[in-house]
């Protein structure tokens, strides 16, 4: 196919979705290789992950096997991958039949639970890659015998081309021959390269094309996609005898002995390359280099469990990038040459998204159950990335606010499954931490992008979810899915709106998040200081409705989301849950340094203090606390916080030993019960799997941790800790006698979030909760699963097993320690540096924020600033 093509085909980088064996691809997603087991016993070749659809499993839908994503350095440079294979026959029937029987009252039926590794009969598995440059992939796979007996053991590592030569007629048809032992994979636009294997192997060519014989009964291609598993598995004529096609594989067949482990090596390069000291080398170099980039990054104080944890949440992260394709316009359309599909389609979900063309490099929040993007998990994803991999992290937060994502009125995609669906705004608040985070120069050119694109989805959540023009927020689903009685998504059972508590928090806070995004790019261009004055002035109209208009329960203490029906009756939605925990989060300090550096801002300030105030609630103000503390803008002022704290901390409510449940723990003993239409609705304590398919039968928000929100409730801690100071301190946990300040309590909550993946003093790790196997196996207990979310009462895993995306999180809890630890030291240098200076400038005009009362002379009559 001509000389080779000069760009790199970069085929470490980006691993493959949905559940292939250690699967990688190039950026594109043309040219894709992978692992297949074979323990001559099942009937099909393991090429892919199992697992249950929705309507299969009792709980949603759930893969059934054990892989883990190990080790992995941000450039792919160095990639390790496990897999625990059964050497008896795979129980695919007795995983459908058992879990199909099962109920949402009865545990998940899991392949540990078929006796299948009973004896330790299986192959342990570790696939590593190594890059020597960009062009050139050494690939090292070891599978060790754990069994006591001698077993055999297929391994075909496969190499194919995704079929895109079927969708449009005469497009060009690539191809792979075998030449000196080799494989040899031509392609237009990548070029040529060479996959090199230990000597041992046949070579097995069929096409990667469907199988319309098998599933149709009409004629199809003579070698279909599936002739390499007919082949191996029932001996049948199903390759290609000339070597030639558009899938292939090496197929070596190994007898190994108890605890021995065999190894095969592999090369994919431009050109035929070796397997001897020069592959041993590149992947020695990239191990250590690993090992290099994760004890600098590993905090000094962290423990060696730490360092683990740590290291393959990152690695999760990595694997979890995913090439992304879809053109919803020609899918709706159907491909030129099929069958078109059915009208239905055309008006069905997503059919107003026409404009979606995708085809980039996401990172997925699990490649198995979720290997699709969803925006607000995005959103967390990058707070990990930015550690690892700055650019990445930033890149992945502006392409949700890209022309080919974001709907021209303005709204971002949610996730596949509906585009439509309303996720929450935390992309400007995710932006922010981003930048911060990242060492070296500020990047105030990637600020000022995705500034200039939130602006236009701010504008879409105004005029679309503010239904009353009263600055109460109706956002819908929110991604809090069977957290309240009825699911907001969908068509209220009466007629009538709900006014969401975090809907408006999350409202507020995008304010508050914009509004120091202005602050920085006003260094820079003194415009932005307009803009930053119009978000200031929002918040305060946004805090002051949620504070005024009954969202508020003043003597429960709590924020309910409020039912308002069509004949006028209003009813709180008493359900004590993450909605009414969620407007601690829209909290801000106003540095001292504001005070120099935006005097215009800042007698904006004080002129809404004196002219408008019933919005002044929501600002401490400058001077307010003796004149030593960083301002405050927050819904939750500080004379309330004491309440909404009290009932996080509370244990009975809230507080878990693994940080803050999602539900309290008080719906267990008092179930929530709501009357409308006739209709009762009813909210209990799930702290498990969930009981409900209120949004979903894998959907959860009743009871169980979650890390993103926890995340969201400590960073509101630490915020509130630097305005207040640790003469403010509460009880923590409520009743213990023991007062604590913001900034303490926020690290012990970090610590209990850790704690989940952390060994215990009788050395069994929560996440695992009874599973023996991960429990008390040496050979299983390092090997971490990172779900979607954890047990409310004892941090169990439970949800999807590779959750890599946020919860990856907790990396960015334990590799963000020093700089918490230098911010904190920073700011109280500065408090010290501008105590006088604060003092002069700003404490005469500091009042009352309540009611604009002075506490040193009144507020100066001035001009409102323009």
């Amino acid at each position: 196919m001509g000389a080779p093509h000069p760009r790199p085909i970069a085929l470490a980088g980006i691993p493959l979705g949905r559940g292939w064996l250690a699967g990688i691809c190039d950026e594109q997603q043309r040219l894709c290789l992978a692992f297949a087991f074979w323990n001559g016993v099942d009937p099909i070749l393991k090429e892919r992950i199992f697992g249950l659809t929705g309507t299969e499993g009792n709980h949603g839908e759930d893969a059934k096997e054990y892989w883990w994503y190990m080790d992995a350095t941000p450039t792919a440079s160095w990639l390790r991958w496990q897999y625990a294979y059964p050497q008896r026959p795979f129980p695919y029937e007795d995983l459908v039949a058992e879990n199909r029987r099962g109920t949402r009252l009865d545990m998940e039926y899991e392949l540990l639970d078929t006796g299948v590794f009973d004896d330790d009969c299986y192959w342990d598995i570790t696939v590593d890659y190594a890059k020597s440059d960009p062009d050139d992939l050494c690939v090292r796979m070891r599978a060790r015998n754990a069994g006591p007996e001698r077993a055999l053991l297929h391994v075909l590592p496969t190499l194919w081309f995704r079929n895109t030569w079927s969708w449009t007629s005469g497009s060009p048809r690539p191809r792979l021959h075998c030449e000196d032992g080799g494989l040899v994979a031509e392609h237009a636009e990548l070029g040529t390269c060479h996959l090199t294997g230990s000597p041992g192997a046949d070579t097995l060519f069929c096409e990667n094309e469907t199988n319309l014989e098998r599933l149709f009964g009409v004629p199809g291609p003579a070698y279909p996609k599936d002739g390499i598993n007919d082949h191996v598995v029932f001996g049948r004529p199903t390759v290609n005898p000339d070597g030639v096609g558009t899938k292939a594989a090496f197929r070596y067949v190994l007898k190994v002995q108890p605890g021995e482990t065999k190894e095969l090596r592999f090369r994919l390069a431009r050109a035929r390359s070796g397997l001897g000291k020069d592959w041993e080398a590149v992947l020695a170099t990239r191990q250590a280099e690993a090992d290099a980039f994760y004890v600098r990054l590993t905090p000094e104080d962290s423990s060696a469990d730490e360092a683990l944890v740590m290291r393959q949440a990152f690695a999760g992260m990595i694997w979890s990038k995913q090439v992304y394709l879809f053109d919803v316009q020609r899918w709706l359309d159907g491909d030129p040459g099929q069958p078109p599909p059915s009208e239905g389609r055309r008006v069905g979900r997503n059919a107003d998204w026409k404009h979606v063309n995708v085809a980039d490099v996401i990172s997925m929040p699990d490649k198995w159950e979720y290997p699709w993007f969803a925006a607000w998990d995005l959103a967390f994803h990058a707070i990990a990335l930015v550690h690892i991999d700055p650019w990445f992290a930033k890149q992945q937060l502006l392409l949700m606010c890209r022309e080919w994502y974001m709907h021209p009125n303005g709204q971002l995609p949610a996730y596949e499954w509906a585009f439509g669906d309303v996720n929450p705004p935390v992309h400007p608040f995710a932006a922010l931490v981003v930048f911060h985070i990242e060492e070296g120069p500020r990047d105030y050119d990637f600020l000022e992008r995705i500034f200039h694109k939130l602006l236009i989805n701010f504008t879409w959540w105004v005029n679309r979810k503010d239904a009353e023009g009263n600055n109460l927020f109706e956002g819908g689903f929110l991604g809090l899915d069977n957290i309240g009685p009825f699911d907001r998504s969908q068509e209220l059972p009466i007629p009538g709106t709900l006014e969401q508590a975090d809907g408006t928090a999350w409202m507020a806070g995008y304010c508050l998040a914009m509004l120091f995004i202005a602050v920085e790019l006003a260094e820079h261009n003194p415009t932005y200081a307009d803009v930053a004055v119009k978000f200031l002035e929002h918040f305060m109209y946004i805090a002051n409705a949620i504070n005024s208009q009954g969202i508020w329960d003043e003597e429960d203490g709590f924020y309910y989301d409020l039912f308002a029906s069509a004949d006028g009756d209003v009813s709180p939605v008493r359900v004590r849950s993450l909605v009414g925990l969620l407007p601690l989060a829209a909290v801000a300090v106003v540095p001292n340094w504001l005070v120099e550096r935006e005097p215009d801002m800042v007698g904006h300030l004080r002129w809404l203090l004196a002219n408008r105030p019933e919005n002044a609630g929501a600002v401490t103000t400058l001077g307010s606390i003796e004149g030593r503390r960083e301002g405050l803008l927050a819904i939750v002022s500080p004379d309330r916080l004491p309440r909404l704290l009290g009932r996080m901390f509370d244990e009975r409510d809230f507080l878990s030993p693994y940080g803050i449940r999602a539900l309290s723990q008080h719906h267990r003993d008092h179930p929530f019960h709501m009357e409308l239409g006739g209709r009762t609705f009813r909210v209990d304590y799930e702290p498990a799997e969930s009981r409900t398919d209120l949004f979903g039968g894998n959907s959860n928000w009743r009871g169980p941790i979650w890390l993103p929100i926890n995340l969201l409730l400590i960073g509101a801690l630490r915020r509130y800790d630097s305005a207040l100071g640790q003469d403010f301190t509460v009880e923590y946990p409520t009743g213990s006698g023991r007062l604590l300040t913001l900034h303490d309590i926020a690290d012990d909550l970090s610590n209990r979030l850790i704690a989940i993946f952390m060994n215990d003093e009788n050395g069994r790790r929560p996440v695992f909760g009874g599973n023996e196997r991960f429990q008390t196996d040496p050979s299983w207990h390092d090997r971490l699963l990172f779900y979607e979310y954890f047990h409310g009462d004892n941090g169990a895993g439970i949800g999807a097993t590779h959750q890599t995306g946020w919860t990856g999180l907790v990396a960015h809890l334990i590799a963000d320690r020093p700089r918490r630890t230098v911010r904190r030291a920073r700011r109280q240098a500065a408090r010290a540096r501008v105590l006088a200076e604060v003092t002069r400038r700003f404490l005469p005009y500091a009042g009352n924020s309540a009611t604009g009362s002075t506490s040193g002379g009144g507020i100066r009559k001035q001009p409102r600033p323009i």
